[in-house]
């Protein structure tokens, strides 16, 4: 099953004869000539390298459209409704504060007016009320007469 071959010597390799392959698939085909009107307009577009080649205009790519032109006036440093969103933080804020304060100031007049203001208001009130008269006689007050009885029984139950 195995059999064994030879090694084959250098100098029985070049006694064999050398037969190159056949030439005939390579030999080229009778060309057709192109007359230039019978060939379609040649259009240059550049290629991946950046260099102008030419190329049949039914095979280049559609022309790139122009652009519109863009604004371009400067924009605002903050966008106007972000300002009016500080704005109004910082308004309400000042409200807050304002607010805060005032109520304070309520707080400490009702303080004050409780120490020592009732008391001059209650004096004032008292001397609304005051009957005329009195103040008219220089007398105090209104009159009144007292009268004091003293019954004494004593009774012995002895």
């Amino acid at each position: 099953m195995n059999e064994h071959v030879p090694a084959v010597r250098p100098d029985t390799v070049a006694a064999a004869a050398y037969a190159p392959a056949p030439l005939e698939p390579y030999t080229p085909a009778p060309a057709a000539v192109e007359l230039p009107a019978e060939r379609g307009p040649v259009v240059w577009v550049p290629d991946a390298y950046g260099r102008m080649v030419p190329m049949p205009k039914h095979l280049a790519p559609p022309p790139m459209p122009m652009p519109e032109p863009r604004d371009l006036t400067p924009l605002p440093l903050l966008d106007p409704i972000a300002q009016r969103f500080v704005g109004a933080g910082i308004g309400s804020g000042a409200l807050a504060a304002g607010v805060g304060w005032g109520v304070g100031e309520v707080i400490n007049a009702v303080a004050g007016f409780t120490s020592g203001a009732a008391m001059w208001i209650a004096l004032a009130v008292l001397a609304w009320r005051m009957p005329v008269r009195a103040v008219a006689d220089g007398r105090r007050g209104s009159t009144v007469h007292i009268r004091k009885a003293v019954i004494k029984r004593s009774h012995f139950h002895g």
